[in-house]
């Protein structure tokens, strides 16, 4: 699946084939599912995020729905799917996070962006993703059973697996948490962040507790390293503790999966097991001593041990001794294991924290490498400023040369316009003189003053022109006066960083030579430990090849003694069969032989109990068929199975006897009576054992408890400790037949109201208002009824429970049944009648009827709960007073529905004046004929009424046991 992310750059296909998975009715599948979809988070491709949020919410409504299941793995279904709609959220938010959360400190930094309310932020939502983390791990192992060792079998490891990605989750999350802490604490004050620090030494001490525990289960031992946290938690009010800090990483081992990894071990286990296998073996068939032997007679009948007893006495003493040597052996195999185990471990342990060293330099080279790579970019944007900087120049020194010519022009404008200043208060001075004798020179005023203005415009123009120009090339030069000193001053900050680059990129190079020197130094003598591994492996090899040789030499003898034994027991045991099997003929013939006895043919016994014994019969039988294999396969133990052939017999008799006994009220056929002695018969004898069948025994049991069951009381299928519950259920199901008749009564009423006018109107609304006056006194009357019913319970029962006193008083409490019953399917009827009469579809009649019935109804159930009531009960006296209330809710819709009909009907005018003799005298004749046929209608419909009343009486009493009552 990862690969086919990454392949697919998405998770289309992943989400085609899980929506057409069970995952809400198969816990262990969307168990694994959900392992799949968090590795697929982890390590798939990163649009995987983008097209899972789309089920965000299925996955919501999954977790709920399987959070209603407290057993199995509902609970863990439902708190790993919070745990991945948290994943995914926490990474939508956060999207500079990879889904396997690896990350380094600038990175870190930048995903903040130095913005201390992010921090504040992104903190709060890193706790509350641990705190999901952590609840699927306690969940997991509080459904462990850890007084055994659940890890390696398949159940545990099952539960187990998928905390591998939690433990990967909570380690990063972890070091990011503290980081960030102790961040905050730099920017913030302590008291502010009380609240973070309570709830971060809470998740510590539980994410302790959890990886201690899971440290120490064999399982993680395999696949998985996990880190220690400290003693003690970090104090964050120290900011020198950030130093002290230490990332717990968790390592993988590359072959953890590998079948070559524990070669050791798995031979060790084997021989182990095999060994246990084989003595298990031994002590199943010959016991552990002589002195348990149940088929040594010479001990139990007093006599001495022959010469081949104290021959097996010396075997079993030479087992013991090689039984001793083994376990010696295995002993000391398994303390050269456990030592190569833990010197295995010791170098795992030394080859995870060099590559931890090794992480770390990579990360390390990689910054100074994106540190180099920065100032040589820096470098390049010096060099180009230097160019603009002598581009800058150039054009300085032209500008400086336009600003000489422009400066001389300026000379020049400026002493014509001094000379134009100086004419300009010539004419003033002319001007003022003129003033003081304005009546006299207006004229020659005039004039100069057109020839002023003339000249000063002039001059104006050009002194402006001048002065603009002027001012460019000053405003000009400044800027590029201000360009050049701030150029100068980035080119010599630039020169100085670029040594001090250039000085510390030498000592880390320097570092990472010494780094690469370390590297192979451990490198050389990891290798020389693998060696030193491989040696002492084949060292154990060879001493297990040759205590594999004495093993199977060993093993030999003993299958000689066994066979030997084997023989032996075979002629014993068919002996036992033998005589097991005439013993248990003469039962079936003592049985037989008294089926014509005189005072077993007088004897009868019920149809009910009758198939209540067939069962066990039928769960006997195919028990014998494994007799056949005792005298040809003397491992099976004959103990467990000679018990059955006596069981059988007396049973087969039993059946016999009351088969018997129930045929004898009822005439009798023909039957097979030789299937069990000739099955006997086969059993006995040496040649026919093996094809010995009891397969025709088992077939007519089969039919005699087919015939059982048909003569059993249709009324007994019900349990009588069902009963209780059946009363329930069915005054339930009463009063839920009453309410919805009445909202269904409801609904017509206000469909007739709408779409009905004038009589029919009229009409309608009469006979459902009738109907639903009468539902109204029903359901007073089946609550009364309720009442009535615990009353009797309650009086009558005494120590017993309401259920027992059910079962105790059957035959009242099924009349309360059947007539509960009546009453809902009464109600139902009627307002399907009902509904006909409004939509003009039924007859008057039919509802008169229905509504009858249920009287009838009713009054069966007050009877029923009358029989045991007290006569001065109060809740009798309400059923009473309901009942009469249903009778006149009857005898309303009764009188409803007959001035309905009345109303409704067309009557025919009856006016005979314009009709003659002979019409007249037609019409009488018709009218007789049809009253004849209408008479005799009506008496083969009364006929039809007492059969149909007839047969449900009958098959009441057969529902009910009245027959058997009659017997007894």
């Amino acid at each position: 699946c990862i690969l086919g992310t990454h392949h697919e750059k998405g998770a289309q296909t992943f989400w085609s084939v899980v929506n057409r998975l069970p995952l809400s009715g198969n816990a262990v599948l969307c168990w694994k599912f959900c392992h799949v979809f968090h590795k697929l988070l982890r390590d798939g491709h990163s649009n995987v995020l983008k097209d899972s949020v789309r089920y965000k919410n299925e996955l919501s409504d999954m977790s709920r729905m399987w959070g209603h299941l407290s057993e199995g793995y509902g609970q863990l279904c439902s708190i790993y799917l919070k745990l991945l709609r948290t994943k995914m959220e926490f990474h939508t938010k956060n999207p500079r996070f990879p889904g396997n959360l690896q990350m380094s400190d600038r990175q870190l930094d930048e995903a903040g962006e130095n913005d201390v309310n992010n921090f504040f932020q992104l903190t709060v939502e890193m706790f509350d993703y641990l705190e999901c983390e952590l609840n699927l791990f306690q969940t997991v192992f509080n459904s462990l059973d850890m007084s055994c060792s659940v890890s390696v079998t398949a159940a545990g490891q099952c539960r187990l697996a998928p905390l591998i990605q939690v433990i990967l989750d909570c380690s990063h999350l972890y070091d990011y948490t503290v980081k960030l802490l102790f961040k905050l604490h730099s920017c913030l004050p302590a008291d502010t962040l009380q609240g973070h620090r309570d709830r971060f030494l809470e998740q510590f001490r539980k994410l302790k507790d959890l990886f201690y525990r899971s440290s120490n289960l064999q399982y993680f031992k395999r696949l998985i390293q996990i880190p220690q946290l400290p003693e003690n938690p970090p104090n964050f009010l120290r900011a020198s503790a950030l130093s002290e800090h230490i990332s717990p990483v968790v390592v993988i081992p590359a072959e953890a999966s590998s079948p070559d990894s524990e070669p050791i071990t798995d031979l060790v286990e084997m021989d182990t097991a095999s060994q246990s296998l084989f003595d298990n073996k031994f002590d199943d068939i010959f016991g552990s001593s002589f002195s348990s032997n149940p088929f040594n007679f010479n001990s139990q009948n007093g006599m001495n041990k022959d010469d081949k007893d104290r021959l097996i006495e010396q075997l079993y003493g030479e087992i013991a001794a090689l039984k001793e040597e083994l376990e010696n052996f295995k002993a000391e195999s398994a303390r050269g294991t456990v030592q190569l185990r833990g010197r295995a471990s010791e170098l795992e342990a030394e080859l995870a924290e060099q590559q931890h060293l090794k992480q770390q330099a990579q990360d390390e080279s990689e910054f100074l490498r994106t540190e180099l790579e920065e100032l040589k970019k820096q470098r390049e944007d010096t060099e180009k400023a230097q160019r603009s900087l002598t581009e800058i120049e150039r054009r300085a020194q032209a500008n400086e040369q336009r600003y000489g010519k422009l400066k001389e022009k300026y000379s020049e404008l400026v002493q014509n316009h001094a000379d134009l200043l100086r004419k300009n208060a010539e004419v003033t001075k002319q001007v003022t003189v003129a003033r003081q004798a304005q009546g006299d020179v207006e004229r020659e005023k005039k004039e100069l003053e057109d020839s002023f203005q003339r000249v000063s415009e002039q001059a104006q123009r050009k002194s402006q022109e001048q002065a603009e120009v002027l001012d460019t090339l000053k405003r000009e030069l400044a800027a590029s006066r201000q360009e050049l000193q701030v150029l100068q001053g980035t080119l010599e900050s630039s020169t100085q960083a670029g040594a001090e680059q250039s000085t510390r990129i030498t000592s880390l190079e320097q570092e990472r030579d010494n780094l690469s020197r370390a590297a192979e130094q451990h490198g050389e003598e990891m290798a020389a430990l693998r060696a030193e591994l491989q040696q002492l492996r084949d060292t154990l090899s060879q001493q297990q090849e040759s205590s594999k040789t004495e093993l199977e030499t060993l093993q030999t003898q003993l299958r000689n003694k066994e066979s030997e034994e084997q023989r032996r027991l075979a002629k014993e045991q068919l002996a036992l069969l033998q005589g097991t099997a005439r013993e248990a003929e003469r039962m079936v013939q003592d049985a037989l032989g008294r089926l014509e006895d005189p005072a077993h043919i007088s004897c009868t016994s019920s149809a009910g109990e009758f198939p209540s014994v067939i069962p066990a019969r039928r769960y006997r039988s195919p028990a014998l068929s494994q007799l056949t294999t005792c005298a040809h396969s003397p491992a099976v133990a004959v103990g467990s199975l000679l018990p059955c052939l006596p069981l059988f017999a007396h049973l087969v008799s039993d059946t016999l006897l009351q088969g018997s006994a129930t045929s004898h009220v009822a005439p009798m056929e023909p039957a097979d009576r030789d299937e069990a002695l000739s099955y006997l018969s086969a059993v006995q004898d040496p040649g026919t054992v093996e094809g010995a069948d009891c397969s025709p025994v088992t077939a007519c049991l089969g039919r005699i408890s087919a015939i059982g069951e048909e003569l059993r009381p249709r009324g007994l299928d019900v349990k009588q400790e069902e009963l209780g519950d059946l009363v329930d259920k069915e005054m339930a199901a009463t009063a839920a037949a009453i309410e919805t008749a009445s909202a269904r009564i409801e609904e017509m009423l206000t469909k007739a109201r709408a779409g009905d006018t004038g009589v029919k109107l009229e009409v309608n609304e009469r006979i459902l208002g009738s109907c639903t006056g009468l539902m109204q006194a029903i359901r007073v009357l089946v609550l009364a009824s309720k009442d009535l019913q615990r009353e009797i319970v309650e009086s009558g029962r005494g120590a017993a429970s309401p259920k027992e006193f059910y079962a105790k008083n059957s035959r009242w409490t099924e009349g309360l049944i059947s007539a509960s019953k009546a009453v809902g399917w009464g109600a139902t009827v009627m307002v399907d009648a009902a509904d006909l009469v409004v939509q003009g579809k039924g007859t008057f009649e039919e509802l008169m009827v229905c509504s009858r019935e249920i009287a009838a109804s009713t009054a069966q159930l007050v009877a029923a709960s009358k029989v045991k009531a007290d006569k001065d009960s109060t809740n009798l006296c309400k059923l009473q007073q309901a009942s009469r209330g249903v009778n006149q809710a009857t005898a309303g819709v009764v009188a409803s529905t007959k001035a309905g009909k009345s109303q409704v009907e067309e009557k025919d005018s009856m006016d005979f004046s314009s009709m003659t003799l002979t019409q007249i005298k037609r019409q009488e004749m018709d009218s007789q004929v049809r009253v004849l046929e209408l008479e005799n209608q009506l008496q083969k419909e009364r006929q039809k009424l007492g059969e149909l009343r007839k047969k449900h009486y009958e098959l009441a009493g057969v529902a009910e046991g009245w027959e058997e009552d009659g017997e007894c």
